[in-house]
């Protein structure tokens, strides 16, 4: 009976750990969703992306309307979790996001987002890291590009 049961407990622990892998998204399939093109003109999407990003609470760091790339950063918030606590070490992170605005033809504007979650670590005794991870998750872009394109709309029906 002993080896029965021990029998069946080792082979749930080989099924348990048996999993399929993440497969990672192509370079093309992160293009596909981190793009959006928008019947409008460079000026009222690259007006739109700037406030939304200041609606959602981001710091706009530069934006140049000429070449149509923004960047900003989320404000900082604190990421220690309980064993980097009790180990000394205070962890700090932020969301920070690139946009490039570019006029395909006249009257239609496509938006690229970039997305990249940072977490930046140190110690008592002076080390420091920092760990950048993209966020690849379509929905995120999904609602990111909803937003823009709700205040397109509200834009372009104020401007004659």
């Amino acid at each position: 009976m002993l080896k029965v049961f021990a029998s069946l407990l080792l082979t749930a622990s080989i099924v348990g750990c048996a999993s399929a892998p993440v497969q990672e998204p192509t370079s093309l399939q992160v293009q596909s969703f981190q793009t959006k093109e928008f019947e409008a003109s460079k000026a009222i999407v690259f007006g739109a992306a700037l406030s939304i990003l200041q609606d959602q609470g981001y710091i706009v760091e530069s934006a140049d309307k000429e070449t149509g790339f923004i960047t900003a950063a989320s404000p900082s918030t604190n990421k220690t979790g309980f064993w980097e606590a009790m180990g000394g070490v205070a962890s700090h992170g932020r969301t920070k996001v690139t946009a490039f605005v570019e006029e395909i033809r006249p009257g239609f504007t496509t938006v690229r987002l970039n997305l990249v979650n940072t977490k930046q670590k140190s110690g008592a005794y002076g080390q420091s890291s920092q760990l950048d991870t993209p966020i690849l998750d379509p929905n995120v872009y999904k609602i990111a590009f909803d937003k823009l394109e709700d205040a397109v709309f509200v834009r372009s029906g104020t401007r004659t």
